[in-house]
């Protein structure tokens, strides 16, 4: 996994809850980079894991709800650094059914080895999105929370909904709908 991911994480980290907590979680890892990461490295999933089991544990947060905080972090960290990556879209369905042909292909120009989830497009129009997400990492609630990002970015309210197709959450089923804003009278 690439450091800016971990990098990331930590400034999360810092930011929510305090550098002793960055502190106490890299302590009670068991982490072979002893928690150095550099955003251009590339590091064991597994580290990632414990670090963010520790943080749930010592936040009584779910590790679902971590995720989607961190994507909130994680999607103005990538915006910032890479603007060129998203500015000439005009809207966030069609960044969305991007992802593999273009925002991917972009990715690896930058980190070639960087292992990315699969996202296939089974279904598109104007107002309405399903998306297939696949990955070993099953980190399908970060996914999530990029999608909602990239929204609010655009600011286009939505509906995200998901099924996983199996019980590991390697492949998950996202239903993506556009909502009408409603004006509060």
């Amino acid at each position: 996994m690439k450091g800016i991911i971990f990098t990331e994480f930590l400034d999360l980290v810092e930011k929510k809850f305090g550098i002793g907590m960055v502190d106490k979680i890299i302590a009670q890892s068991e982490l072979k980079s002893a928690g150095a990461y550099t955003a251009v490295g590339t590091y064991d999933f597994g580290e990632m894991l414990q670090l963010m089991t520790h943080l749930s544990h010592n936040t009584s947060l779910s590790i679902d709800d971590l995720l989607l905080v961190y994507a909130e972090h994680l999607f103005h960290a990538l915006v910032k650094s890479y603007p060129d990556l998203i500015s000439h879209y005009a809207d966030p369905m069609t960044l969305l059914a991007s992802i593999e042909n273009h925002i991917h292909i972009e990715v690896k120009k930058i980190y070639p080895d960087a292992e990315l989830p699969t996202f296939v497009v089974e279904d598109y129009s104007k107002d309405k999105m399903t998306i297939v997400y696949r990955s070993d990492r099953a980190l399908y609630m970060l996914s999530k929370g990029l999608m909602h990002e990239t929204f609010k970015l655009f600011d286009v309210p939505v509906q995200i909904d998901f099924e996983k197709l199996n019980d590991k959450g390697t492949e998950v089923r996202f239903f993506i709908e556009k909502k009408a804003w409603t004006r509060i009278q």
